[in-house]
């Protein structure tokens, strides 16, 4: 796994600017997922090299597409840590809060971390749109982060409202969800974001290209958002 890593960050241009032992922590994290996923659904991806491509260097990419030093980040969603987790690790000044709904994955994300010997970094449990109307987090961050399968309507009303006014929200999509993105516009307006840019990359070592949507926040998200999930996934903006 870590050769793979290491090859992929050379791949990606990123040689030079992460920490030299940043390769080893991330086999590390991906050791521990593939032996938990074994008693709880963590992934899908089973096998080593799969990992290392498909979830270390996919979310190693976001690092040619943002500047991450010393600014603050929400995982929403995170699942088994993704993007945040490996973000952090390649970015140690990197502020992360990692956000899921999951209890026992939490408990385990808190555990990966005090393995890797990370600070700066904590995972919580609880929902988006409740955690969201918390004071220090709304209108808080200066990135939220989400690789959620989720429609982006649902995810810009999830995630927008903890991004600060000058932040973002990156959103990591696949290559064929230009009408998603088209019909999430009216979303992402009234959340106070605008995309700003949106970029197609591929993941190194496999044929998979993949695509980050960069919104930018420009504006406080208005009181009443976000909305109860059930209304969310009911009525989506």
């Amino acid at each position: 796994m870590r050769d793979i890593i290491e090859t992929g960050l050379k791949e990606l241009g990123l040689e030079g600017k992460v920490p030299a032992h940043s390769p080893a922590l991330l086999e590390r994290y991906g050791t521990m997922l593939l032996e938990k996923n074994q008693v709880m659904n963590l992934t899908a991806i089973k096998e080593p090299d799969q990992v290392a491509k498909l979830h270390m260097l996919d979310c190693a990419a976001l690092l040619n597409h943002a500047d991450f030093q010393g600014k603050t980040l929400i995982d929403v969603g995170t699942g088994a840590g993704f993007p945040g987790l490996p973000l952090k690790i390649l970015n140690p000044d990197l502020e992360v809060t990692l956000l899921d709904s999951l209890n026992k994955r939490v408990d385990w994300l808190r555990e990966v971390c005090e393995v890797l010997s990370l600070d700066k970094i904590q995972a919580i449990h609880a929902r988006a749109e409740e955690q969201a109307q918390v004071e220090g987090f709304r209108d808080s961050f200066d990135f939220a982060t989400a690789r959620a399968v989720a429609d982006l309507r649902l995810l810009s009303e999830l995630c927008l409202p903890f991004v600060k006014v000058g932040g973002h929200f990156l959103a990591m999509k696949s290559v064929d969800s230009d009408q998603e993105i088209q019909e999430a516009a009216h979303a992402i307006q009234q959340m106070g974001g605008r995309v700003c840019q949106i970029t197609d990359y591929a993941v190194p070592g496999t044929d998979v290209v993949h695509r980050v949507v960069d919104i930018e926040k420009t504006a406080p998200t208005p009181k009443g958002y976000p909305r109860r999930w059930a209304k969310i996934q009911k009525s989506p903006l």
